[in-house]
């Protein structure tokens, strides 16, 4: 059989195609939206969120909000983001827990590439209703906790995490140790399942203005049910999907309270990453809670009773010129409505964004 060579003009002709896709690529790159000076503080809501809610939002003096959703429309975002500007307030984020924690992705199970469809078309959404961050984790058997029961200062109900108890949790999934999927998985696999979304991912999300902050794995403990945490739940990791990635629109909403989960094992310290992936460009979201210890055991509490120095992670944000969205988050559950922990926890975020502002001038 007669042996085919390229030439010359096969290689010219491979490299016009390359940087015709390339200047295609760089054409529908919408140019990421600046961010603003300062911090902005935000609540959660829920998807049904009422009149109350946005009153309540605005007595405890924040501007923006963030919007859990399970699904959603185009429509549905606009008319949030709509309904939220008539009151005064700010959209921040609208996440979407069915493209959240996918194990379909995660683990290439089946249904995958339907998935990442639905994903990119989320995506899609917030563009066009001018919301321009989500959060995504990446986590392929849930967020892992111990049976419900534990408390925290004063009786308030709270998430506690003990590995010889804990499970995954996700939506109305629970995966079971000690193999949530019948197997181990190697390493090679997680990264190369996470290479092939996210390679999908990043042209939506640059042609529709959308930054992409990754949550860690909450958790971070190394394997959980056979499946090895190694991508976000250490800074290596991190640092190395980032470059995978390869995109202005790909970066890190850093949990602090699952950063503070994982200890020692993350490679760097909650201070230390907060000023590493700031240093990146790629420091977008924060979530700002306490934990009382690192794993293999630990219990969320109040913002001022963890382990963490909470008024120094405040300043080192305040010292690197943070100019992204500040949520509390797994708040524990105190007497009265569901309003009580919140407005705790975000009056003491804002004394402390008080504090060090006023600290970083005077210096």
């Amino acid at each position: 059989m007669k042996q085919i060579f390229p030439t010359r003009r096969d290689f010219a002709r491979v490299l016009a195609g390359s940087a015709a896709a390339l200047t295609a690529a760089q054409a529908a790159r919408q140019p990421l939206e600046p961010l603003s000076p300062g911090i902005k503080i935000s609540l959660q809501l829920p998807t049904k969120f009422d009149e109350e809610d946005l009153t309540f939002a605005k007595q405890i003096g924040v501007q923006y909000v963030s919007i859990g959703t399970s699904g959603g429309t185009y429509e549905m975002f606009a008319a949030f983001k709509q309904r939220l500007e008539a009151a005064g307030l700010k959209v921040a984020n609208i996440g979407n827990t069915n493209v959240h924690n996918m194990p379909e992705v995660t683990l290439n199970l089946p249904g995958r590439d339907e998935k990442i469809e639905e994903y990119k078309q989320y995506l899609r959404n917030l563009g066009k209703a001018g919301i321009h961050y989500t959060t995504y984790a990446h986590m392929g058997n849930g967020i892992w906790s111990s049976p419900k029961g534990e408390t925290t200062r004063g009786g308030a109900a709270a998430r506690a995490f003990h590995q010889e108890t804990a499970k995954g949790y996700w939506m109305d999934k629970t995966f079971e140790p000690p193999l949530t999927h019948g197997r181990k998985y190697a390493k090679d696999e997680l990264w190369d399942n996470y290479t092939y979304f996210i390679k999908q991912v990043v042209p939506v999300a640059e042609e529709a203005g959308v930054r992409i902050g990754i949550h860690p794995d909450d958790p971070p403990v190394p394997e959980l049910g056979g499946i090895p945490r190694c991508i976000f739940g250490n800074f290596d990791g991190y640092v190395r999907a980032l470059k995978i990635a390869n995109s202005p629109n790909v970066g890190v909403c850093l949990c602090c309270g699952t950063w503070m989960e994982g200890g020692a094992g993350m490679g760097k310290d909650v201070f230390e990453a907060a000023r590493a992936f700031a240093k990146m460009d790629k420091l977008w979201k924060i979530h700002f809670r306490n934990v009382t210890g690192p794993i293999p055991n630990f219990v969320e509490t109040y913002v001022d009773d963890g382990y963490t120095d909470m008024k120094k992670l405040m300043r080192t944000l305040v010292d690197v010129d943070y100019r992204g969205i500040l949520i509390a988050d797994h708040v524990p559950q105190m007497v009265g409505d569901r309003h009580t922990g919140w407005a705790y926890s975000i009056g003491y975020i804002r004394a402390l964004y008080d504090m060090a502002r006023d600290e970083h001038r005077r210096a």
